[in-house]
């Protein structure tokens, strides 16, 4: 199988994206040692002022600039040879912010989703160096993507990632009544999306499979099927760099597999977590009259109307250790878990063949 993977300009050893998981579940240290490895290594800029120490409450915007500046520095310092990218949801209210944030950082890749990133090359044109990712769920989305970015860009994605909304977690990019009926094919939607761009734009781009991903056996089919690489999430959380606190590690640790389903986030997406508190998440927010203290997303019906629960302090009280009234999002495979690992220990079991160390 293909080793290595090229997005843009950049060259990773091995076709593995660690995926962007927010409010720092995966910061400078995940993403360090994944870019480390061999892998692209991706900070999460969605809720990095929470748990900062440079968010006095009134400063969110400033302070989560500040924070992923420094998270990128910090990912840099372990990785220096390494790839690193960003995760930049496109439903955050200081998106083009923290697009720019990145560039200026040095980051090498914009991953992109929870929406549609159609002015994503407007932000980063003095930045032709960093590469361009957009994720979908459709090649209906990537078609849209292609020509909004060619005509009013002149510009292309560099690789897009196709995230299976069957099995990913966090944020998902379909509508709950089409989640887990089994219409949904990956691996078909994968090969259409790679043969528009062949066809239509005579580009050879890397598309990258996300969600569902847990080991060597589901890497080598999902390049058998055609992808030129994975983006894995979950599996990275029960590592020792993960950037989670041990309490939220322990609950993938514990989690059966009847413990993972859909929530419906304030953010207006269905989102994969564990479900078992859900309940004690919104009570929290209620019992506590917490009203929007952030204005994080553009539309959000907490912030309209106390609907649900606040997603990006509800994930930060589960990054903390809260397990109990905070929000923990996973894949449909969290529950395999069973150690903590190393990065180096998943890269090893993925890539037997390869020599250690020369990432």
């Amino acid at each position: 199988m293909s080793m290595s993977l090229t997005i843009g300009r950049h060259s990773a050893r091995f076709p593995v994206i660690q995926g962007g998981m927010g409010v720092r579940i995966s910061a400078h240290r995940l993403a360090g040692h994944v870019a480390k490895a061999g892998g692209i290594g991706l900070v999460a800029a969605a809720g990095l002022a929470l748990n900062s120490g440079l968010f006095n409450g009134k400063n969110f915007y400033a302070a989560d600039r500040e924070a992923l500046q420094i998270e990128l520095a910090k990912a840099r310092e372990i990785a220096p040879e390494g790839v690193i990218g960003v995760n930049c949801m496109v439903a955050v209210s200081n998106y083009d912010e923290a697009i720019l944030a990145s560039c200026e950082a040095g980051a090498q890749l914009i991953v992109s989703g929870a929406g549609l990133p159609l002015n994503l090359p407007g932000l980063t044109v003095d930045y032709p160096e960093v590469a361009l990712v957009p994720i979908v769920s459709s090649v209906k989305a990537a078609q849209l993507i292609a020509r909004k970015w060619h005509k009013g860009f002149n510009r292309l994605p560099d690789a897009i990632v196709v995230e299976d909304p069957d099995t990913a977690g966090g944020h998902l990019g379909e509508k709950p009544e089409n989640i887990g009926v089994g219409n949904y094919d990956q691996y078909a939607t994968v090969r259409e999306v790679k043969k528009y761009f062949q066809e239509q734009w005579n580009l050879d781009i890397p598309v990258i499979a996300a969600g569902g991903v847990w080991d060597r056996a589901d890497l080598q089919y999902a390049l058998a099927q055609g992808a030129d690489g994975v983006q894995m999430a979950s599996r990275f959380v029960c590592t020792e760099e993960c950037d989670a606190e041990d309490a939220f590690k322990q609950a993938y640790l514990k989690c059966k597999q009847e413990d993972i389903g859909l929530v419906m986030s304030p953010a207006g997406l269905p989102g994969r977590a564990l479900i078992g508190n859900v309940d004690a998440v919104r009570q929290h927010d209620l019992e506590n009259h917490l009203r929007c203290p952030l204005n994080c997303l553009k539309k959000c019906t907490y912030k309209d109307c106390q609907e649900r629960f606040c997603i990006v302090t509800a994930l930060d009280r589960a990054q903390r250790g809260d397990v109990d009234t905070g929000l923990i999002f996973c894949g449909t495979n969290a529950w395999k878990a069973e150690r903590i690992e190393t990065v180096a220990d998943i890269f090893a079991e993925l890539f037997p063949q390869a020599e250690p160390g020369a990432g």
